[in-house]
């Protein structure tokens, strides 16, 4: 049976549990980060020396990096499906997936971190530069999303686990937002898939 490493409230984790319940595949999950240690483990270290999570074990095959781990589960276990056969919609996929790990991820976690995981520890001018910065990423994404219903095209994708995760932390921040219709809408649908019960709430 296919393992994997990592707390469900960890948005990189819920990347790889959204594939895996979308290609239902059978699997294990093991608590590893923060609280529940494990990663900083000889045995974990062995795995993924950088002693983050997700860490995945398919049948012998170990894989880190929660995009990676997308990829590969999509490509493995639902080509045509989750993995576009296309080239051109597969890179455009992957082009929305890799924006998520450099522009997106940053300023969300500059963000998430004084307002959830540490109240208070934050330096307010960065955290207003980070407000900044996600409201014009996801306008990015809102804009995409008026064109087409999912982040990979006409149908729930590998873009789409990788984006719901950190879309759902925006959408649930303290703070108020700007109107983004069209995440708001993509968002639902994508609430209404049967994976998303790997996000949880409230944010932690």
């Amino acid at each position: 049976m296919l393992r994997i490493w990592g707390r469900t409230n960890s948005l990189n984790v819920q990347k790889a549990l959204m594939a895996l319940e979308e290609i239902g595949r059978p699997y294990a999950r093991i608590d590893a980060g923060l609280a529940y240690g494990v990663n900083d483990t000889p045995a974990f270290r062995a795995m993924n020396p950088n002693g983050l999570v997700p860490v995945i074990d398919d049948e012998g095959f170990v894989l880190w990096e929660s995009n990676a781990i997308v990829r590969y589960l999509a490509s493995a276990y639902a080509p045509g499906v989750l993995w576009p056969l296309d080239a051109c919609e597969r890179a455009g996929a992957e082009r929305w997936m890799d924006w998520q790990l450099t522009l997106l991820l940053a300023p969300l976690n500059a963000m998430f971190v004084p307002l959830v995981r540490n109240p208070g520890s934050g330096d307010p001018a960065a955290m207003a530069a980070a407000r900044s910065a996600c409201e014009a990423h996801f306008a990015m994404l809102d804009a995409l999303l008026a064109r087409q219903p999912y982040v990979t095209g006409a149908a729930f994708g590998m873009a789409d686990c990788c984006i719901a995760p950190v879309a759902h932390r925006w959408l649930h921040l303290p703070l108020t937002r700007p109107d983004f219709p069209h995440l708001e809408g993509w968002f639902a649908r994508v609430r209404a898939r049967p994976s998303a019960k790997v996000l949880e709430l409230p944010l932690s």
